[in-house]
């Protein structure tokens, strides 16, 4: 199994899932027809998840999402906590933007309906979170 990075667009995010269990996903995701996007990454997840590391970590930094990214980011996370409830070890690190009280709601809210720890990473626009 290889990597499966590909590089942000205007649309869409930068994601980088390691087989090493660092999953990383950062920019924006609003794409028209998020399918041929989302469905490469959630079928590589879906593979990597059935001989995972001992710890996964995702780091997330999404500026924006639509709802139909948002659905496809809880599928991810629903496979990860999969992962945690067959033994493994996993986590959620989630940036967002000191003024951006939203998107620190959204991970509240997907840390509340999985079962996989979350670490919220506050930072300034003039911080870098972090780098994929």
């Amino acid at each position: 199994m290889v990597d499966f990075i590909r590089e942000a667009t205007l649309q869409t995010p930068s994601i980088a899932f390691h087989t090493n269990g660092l999953m990383t996903i950062k920019g924006r995701s609003i794409p028209d027809n998020p399918e041929p996007f989302w469905g490469d990454a959630l079928a590589w997840f879906d593979k990597y998840s059935e001989k995972p590391c001992q710890l996964t970590t995702f780091k997330i930094d999404l500026e924006y999402f639509n709802i139909s990214s948002s659905k496809r980011i809880l599928f991810l996370l629903y496979k990860l906590n999969e992962i945690v409830e067959r033994g493994f070890e996993a986590k959620v690190e989630w940036y967002y933007r000191k003024a951006d009280e939203d998107m620190y709601e959204v991970g509240q809210d997907y840390a509340f309906m999985v079962k996989v720890p979350f670490e919220f990473k506050e930072y300034n626009d003039q911080d870098v979170a972090f780098a994929i």
